[in-house]
């Protein structure tokens, strides 16, 4: 099993009486990425704040690589990168000489391991430009670098595809998962692109009113949520069909263009395909699909918002 590098212990956040971080308890691994989502204003930028050293918590207990935030924060602090929202760097400088000004800070960075680290994030051909030159993936690039200088085991992201073309999303993807992979590295993503968290992460927190509401591997949280499974039929009368299935299942499918969406568990693919063919309909395709991250999110937060409305336990 792979070596724990952050853990977080019953941890809350108060300001005044308003409590915004309810006893998170959750860890992270070497090599994992993190994903971390939810909606605006339910906490996400205070646990931030909290695990980059920036505000303590109320109460429990952060630990990066071993190391408690409150009774050894240098150390713990030695173990972290951050890459926050619009990060600032020099922009009279070139892309080298904002690098070499914070390795010189720490020196925990070789000539040769930063040739390397500029390689690595695909900034080789205009690292010697002036920072005001680079495009915002080539400025999201260079801070990645930097955050990597003190070779950290732990590194958080806040929103770093924000502002990016298509080209650099995909870029960043594939430097984030190689730099997990290859260097051990465990990975805190916080954002709102859930399509790109999805092709990225190993895990997901899914983040309201200051508790997680699902906290799984993403194959887990496909494979065990409800509804995450649909059967989507493609056919040539889909009114005509939705009534047939009502009839002889009691289902109520739903429509989309041409195609008949049924739940997955609700009935078997295969009894309603011939029930359509001997009524004479016309199938094109029928798959059994998995809901996106997009969509199991907005269900669990619908679901934890429904149940809160209706005097649930939170």
């Amino acid at each position: 099993m792979s070596n724990t590098v952050l853990e977080i212990k019953n941890v809350s956040k108060y300001y005044g009486s308003k409590q915004i971080i309810k006893n998170l308890s959750f860890e992270i691994y070497e090599g994992e990425v993190f994903g971390f989502i939810g909606p605006n204003g339910a906490g996400k930028s205070t646990l931030i704040r909290i695990l980059c050293g920036l505000t303590p918590p109320t109460t429990g207990t952060v630990t990066i690589c071993g190391y408690s935030l409150s009774k050894q924060f240098e150390k713990a602090m030695d173990n972290l990168g951050v890459v926050m929202e619009n990060c600032k760097l020099y922009p009279y400088m070139t892309g080298m000489q904002n690098l070499k000004y914070f390795a010189s800070l720490t020196k925990k960075c070789s000539a040769s391991e930063l040739y390397d680290l500029i390689e690595m994030v695909g900034l080789t051909n205009r690292i010697y430009d002036k920072v005001s030159t680079y495009s915002l993936g080539m400025l999201q690039r260079l801070n990645l670098a930097q955050a990597l200088l003190d070779k950290p085991k732990f590194l958080v992201l806040d929103e770093p595809t924000n502002g990016l073309d298509v080209n650099g999303v995909i870029d960043l993807r594939q430097i984030l998962r190689s730099i997990a992979r290859k260097n051990d590295i465990a990975i805190f993503i916080s954002s709102h692109v859930l399509s790109e968290l999805e092709q990225i992460c190993d895990t997901v927190a899914i983040f309201d009113n200051g508790a997680i509401l699902e906290l799984r591997t993403l194959a887990d949280l496909k494979e065990q949520n409800s509804t995450s499974k649909s059967i989507q039929i493609q056919v040539d009368y889909p009114n005509y069909a939705c009534k047939i299935i009502y009839q002889q299942f009691k289902v109520s499918p739903e429509l989309a263009g041409n195609s008949i969406i049924l739940p997955y568990n609700s009935v078997k693919m295969g009894a309603v395909i011939s029930a359509l063919k001997r009524q004479g309909l016309t199938i094109f395709s029928a798959d059994v699909t998995t809901k996106s991250l997009e969509e199991i999110y907005l269900d669990v937060i619908k679901q934890f918002r429904g149940k809160n409305s209706s005097g649930g336990v939170m």
